[in-house]
């Protein structure tokens, strides 16, 4: 068991997306530096721990992992409870893995906390020859529902730092601004405002955190 002394802050953030979209790899790229070419479907959850530094204060990211698939749906309950964060991916290279994002934006907005800080994430960048959904529709829709946006790739790493460290970033800048030890309400709104996040080159960490909650 982690000694609490190890970090200062503990934000657990959900991964969601149909089954397939690389939400495993992306896990494994960001908590270990991993990809696996013929990753196994993920059964039930699973979840890893990444440290990150934020103002000078340490923050556990526990970042939670399960399967898109209707038959695992007995963990959802309990797979939300308490998440401060969430990925929702889909894959770039398949349409309807675009479409389902709206099933999965119900699904938190049925268990979730309603001011959960919320990215759009379109995985498998790396595919652009077989690209099915235009970075454009996905951008347009995240504007049009006010939330952040980014493409990513876990093959080559390409923006998944990016992705992990902004939404992580945002999460903290809501917690400091609350003056008491409320557990309810962290937020004072969605991470978004529409706004795509920029892509640095080499995947390099952004020098400041852009605002994303309203």
């Amino acid at each position: 068991m982690a000694n609490r002394d190890d970090y200062d802050l503990l934000f657990k953030i959900v991964l969601i997306g149909d089954s397939g979209v690389g939400k495993s790899n992306l896990l494994a790229r960001f908590t270990r530096d991993e990809f696996f070419l013929e990753s196994r479907t993920t059964v039930g959850v699973e979840f890893a721990t990444q440290n990150v530094t934020v103002q000078g204060k340490t923050i556990k990211a526990q970042i939670w992992d399960t399967a898109g698939q209707e038959r695992f749906r007995a963990v959802t309950s309990a797979y939300y409870r308490g998440a401060v964060g969430a990925l929702v991916v889909y894959d770039i290279a398949k349409h309807p893995t675009f479409e389902n994002v709206q099933k999965w934006l119900k699904e938190l907005n049925d268990h979730a906390d309603p001011n959960i800080c919320i990215i759009l994430v379109g995985n498998k960048s790396d595919l652009k020859h077989l690209r099915a959904v235009p970075t454009d529709e996905a951008q347009e829709f995240a504007k049009t529902n006010g939330y952040a946006f980014i493409e990513t790739s876990a093959l080559d790493a390409t923006n998944v730092q990016m992705a992990f460290n902004n939404i992580i970033g945002e999460i903290f800048n809501q917690v400091a601004k609350k003056t008491t030890d409320d557990d309810a309400g962290f937020f004072t709104g969605r991470i978004g405002e529409g706004k795509t996040i920029k892509p640095l080159q080499d995947d390099a960490e952004p020098k400041s955190q852009k605002k994303c909650c309203k």
